[in-house]
């Protein structure tokens, strides 16, 4: 009789559990959703959170709040949803920074597998390589052959130590030999006023930020860092098109996580309500105006490149030898 009680309770409490759940599900969200975005307002980031946040407000009929916490390389805001309640209720949006961190910093206030789960990869970005108009080089063979030419003749501008600019970089120096000199600077728009005056002679820099100035004659493109070429400038070739055969490419990335803990069926209902946002007109065409590419994966995909780019960024930063950062 007793071990029949015990087996009657179990069934029941599994029973609750999925009524639970599923309750949870049919009544979610229950109250406003906050997006983190680990970055300023105004960049591309917060442009597809509240782009996508627009149309989850729409859907859920429940605001969907954009949050901005940059500072410290994106970990304040990253640390702020790895203590989130576990509820669906706060999300991360932010870029492959988030990849880079572990290896680039001694440490870090959360733990970058445990503290979250991948919940969708949004858009698909990438690099592109520009040099200013001085500069002799039509291809990137003719800038890679310059440069072994006249070791540390050249130098590059990127965003700071470990930024996406520095270890694509660093990535292609390894990769073809030689020797270029960094040169940092607070953000992407002096790093475009030092390409245009002379002051740096070439920088990886994100398409939207120069393509103005490529368009004027001011930078010339030599290469994409993408895996094929962009719609946007059709006319510039891949890295590996440009002969770095070798050149895994960077394809950026912005993703959504949850922190760990988060209900299985809220992840994959807010990953489907992301891809469904992705792909209405108006933001789709937002997206691939600024030359990138909208995904909406679901959350195993992105959860499987998010460690493979843990593992990719973290040779780079080896290679390149990157101190550790406090």
């Amino acid at each position: 009789m007793i071990r029949l009680r015990h087996v009657l309770l179990v069934v029941l409490l599994v029973t609750v559990g999925l009524d639970a759940g599923g309750a949870l599900a049919q009544t979610y969200p229950s109250r406003p959703v906050r997006i983190v975005v680990n970055m300023p307002a105004g960049g591309m980031v917060d442009v597809v959170a509240r782009s996508i946040g627009q149309k989850l407000t729409e859907a859920w009929k429940q605001p969907v709040l954009i949050d901005n916490r940059g500072g410290a390389g994106g970990n304040i805001g990253a640390d702020a949803v790895a203590k989130a309640a576990p509820d669906g209720h706060t999300f991360l949006l932010t870029t492959m920074g988030l990849a880079i961190s572990p290896a680039l910093y001694r440490k870090l206030p959360f733990d970058p597998l445990k503290d979250f789960v991948p919940v969708s990869q949004l858009c698909s970005t990438f690099l592109i390589l520009v040099v200013n108009s001085k500069v002799p080089a039509m291809s990137v063979r003719e800038l890679i052959a310059l440069a072994k030419s006249k070791p540390a003749s050249l130098n590059y501008g990127h965003s700071g130590v470990g930024s996406g600019l520095q270890l694509t970089m660093e990535l292609l120096k390894t990769l073809a030999g030689i020797d270029i000199q960094a040169v940092p600077y607070k953000g992407t728009a002096p790093i475009s006023t030092a390409l245009m005056t002379g002051e740096v002679d070439l920088a990886f820099m994100s398409l939207e930020t120069v393509l103005p100035y490529i368009k004027a004659g001011k930078l010339r493109a030599l290469a994409v860092t993408s895996s094929v070429r962009s719609p946007v400038v059709p006319e510039v070739p891949t890295m590996v098109e440009a002969g770095v055969q070798d050149f895994v490419g960077l394809p950026g990335w912005f993703g959504l996580f949850a922190p760990a803990g988060t209900p299985r069926d809220i992840i994959e209902q807010i990953q489907r309500e992301a891809a469904k946002a992705l792909n209405t007109p108006d933001v789709r065409d937002r997206i691939l105006g600024m030359g990138w590419e909208p995904v909406g994966s679901t959350s195993e995909e992105f959860d499987a490149k998010y460690k493979a780019d843990l593992a990719h960024f973290a040779r780079i930063v080896k290679q390149a030898r990157i101190p550790p950062q406090d």
